[in-house]
């Protein structure tokens, strides 16, 4: 078949005509179908059932330092809970402050104190007249919104198959001392699937920070949740490359179980310096007394070790990966010679990313739901929401069961198909 590039207005138009018609077919089916975020799938979150099982009225609920669980106390995490995702994120447990369920919400309290506060002793970003943060695009919508939320100027940076533009990066953080930090998810990133490169990593530890404050937010979300066994993608560990490079303290590193165990009600935890955890301890210990340490030792004594949580990561790939599969089948087949769209194949997380033709992510979107499909809103990938090309959508397989994301991935095509049409015919 022609890509539509090469048709005539005549073959465009017929081509329409049958689209049209297929188009209205999916809607007297009336749909509803939702793939707009990437939540574990109810099979997924089975998995985990028997965490409910560990932890009952009869069982011991001491952990190893004899720390009655039940009480108050334990700042930091219990450290059985700590040399668990200290293996997982590949970092040294005594440089971990294990929190609540939330990698978010720790983010979100770091943007915070370093505004009331300030960061180890630096003036606090709210008195400051501008503060500004580099956000890769595509990335991660919930990251853009804290920062939005406080005032904070967002500065878009290309992502390239590596990781994000480090020229960009190093020309912005290193000659202005407005920049205060970075929006990163290195592996398996959110939605592209890019896994950033050991020279990538490299040149972020080798920054040449402007600003004494500068943090790179490191978001390690998905460094297990790889789709196979081979080849399985890795990074080279951020917080050590700092160290070897002098630059000890210009990292926070997030990370949790979140998609591991349940996403409500997982762990999670903040790794760095110790001089950032020292800094984080004087808030801390106003904020709380100690986060859920039955929660911990429920997750410690279900995993008992990184071999648990590999085990386990295996299981949510043999059901992730078919979904992965069945969507990329379907775009291969149905646009992979029309030249109207292009997409990743990512190894693992949760996302796939869609690149339409200029001007058309909106009208696709847009149009599936009047059809009965549920999608990411086009632009949230950008801050602001505002997507310079208006191209980018994000494609999420996770929750939906295999034969309605068949259904929802037929109908999205079908989208893509239809306002690319229209906008090569306004061309014309």
């Amino acid at each position: 078949m022609k890509s539509y590039e090469e048709m005539t207005k005549e073959e465009l138009l017929k081509e329409k005509e049958g689209l049209e018609a297929e188009y209205k077919k999916f809607q007297q089916r009336g749909l509803k179908l939702d793939m707009s975020r990437g939540k574990p799938s109810q099979e997924q979150l089975d998995l985990s059932m028997g965490m409910m099982d560990v932890l009952s009225s009869d069982v011991d609920l001491t952990c190893d330092d004899g720390t009655d669980c039940r009480n108050y106390g334990v700042l930091d995490g219990i450290s059985e809970a700590k040399q668990l995702l200290g293996d997982m994120i590949e970092c040294n447990p005594d440089n971990i402050i294990i929190y609540g369920n939330s990698s978010l919400n720790i983010m979100y309290d770091c943007v915070a104190r370093a505004e009331i506060f300030g960061i180890m002793g630096n003036t606090p970003w709210s008195k400051l007249d501008k503060v500004k943060f580099l956000c890769p695009v595509p990335g991660y919508d919930r990251h853009f919104g804290v920062t939005e939320q406080f005032g904070i100027e967002m500065i878009n940076v290309p992502m390239t198959e590596d990781g994000p533009d480090m020229d960009v990066v190093e020309d912005y953080v290193n000659n202005d001392p407005a920049v205060k930090g970075i929006w990163c998810v290195p592996m398996f990133s959110n939605p592209g699937g890019v896994v950033y490169s050991d020279e990538t990593v490299k040149r972020f530890a080798n920054l040449k920070p402007a600003a004494k404050d500068f943090r790179i937010f490191w978001d390690n979300a998905y460094n297990v949740h790889h789709l196979y066994d081979e080849p399985q993608d890795v990074i080279l560990e951020l917080l050590s490359e700092c160290e070897k490079a002098g630059n000890p303290d210009m990292v926070y590193k997030f990370s949790s179980t979140s998609k591991i165990s349940f996403p409500g009600s997982g762990v999670a935890a903040i790794s760095a310096s110790k001089a950032n955890l020292d800094d984080l301890r004087t808030h801390l210990t106003i904020q709380t007394i100690g986060h859920d340490k039955l929660n911990q030792l429920r997750h410690v004594r279900y995993f008992k070790d990184i071999h648990g949580i590999e085990t386990q990561m295996k299981k949510h790939a043999e059901i992730l990966r078919p979904k992965f599969e069945a969507v990329l089948e379907i775009l291969d087949r149905e646009l992979g010679d029309l030249e109207i769209g292009t997409w990743t194949k990512p190894h693992g997380g949760y996302f796939i990313s869609f690149e339409s033709l200029d001007g058309c992510a909106k009208a696709i979107v847009a149009k599936a739901k009047e059809a009965g499909v549920v999608m990411t809103g086009a632009g949230a990938t950008y801050p602001y929401k505002k997507d310079p090309h208006d191209s980018n959508i994000r494609i999420a397989p996770s929750f939906p069961p295999i034969d309605e994301l068949v259904q929802a991935t037929e109908l999205f095509v079908l989208c893509v198909k239809l306002v690319s049409v229209d906008k090569l015919l306004e061309n014309m």
